[in-house]
């Protein structure tokens, strides 16, 4: 039972990816906004471009790590595979 509920944590196709990079981004922007109407000037739209640029970095590394685990996927089933 727990596995089945550990599943639904698990990111599995490039389209889950990005509903996660998309909510990812809503949320830093919302904070970005919130960053800007604080702290105004220079030091609010640095806040904001380090928001945005978070979620690019997380966002590369999230299709890095799905890359990596389907061509793992593959290797292995392909070794599994006699001939």
């Amino acid at each position: 039972m727990l596995k089945k509920i550990g599943r639904l944590f698990v990111i599995k196709t490039k389209f889950e990816a990005c509903l996660i990079i998309y909510a990812l981004g809503v949320g830093a922007m919302a904070r970005g906004m919130i960053y800007i109407h604080e702290y105004p000037g220079l030091g609010g739209k640095l806040l904001l471009a380090a928001c945005s640029g978070s979620v690019f970095l997380a966002g590369a590394k999230i299709f890095d790590c799905l890359r990596y685990e389907q061509a793992a996927r593959l290797a292995t089933t392909t070794a599994d595979q006699p001939g």
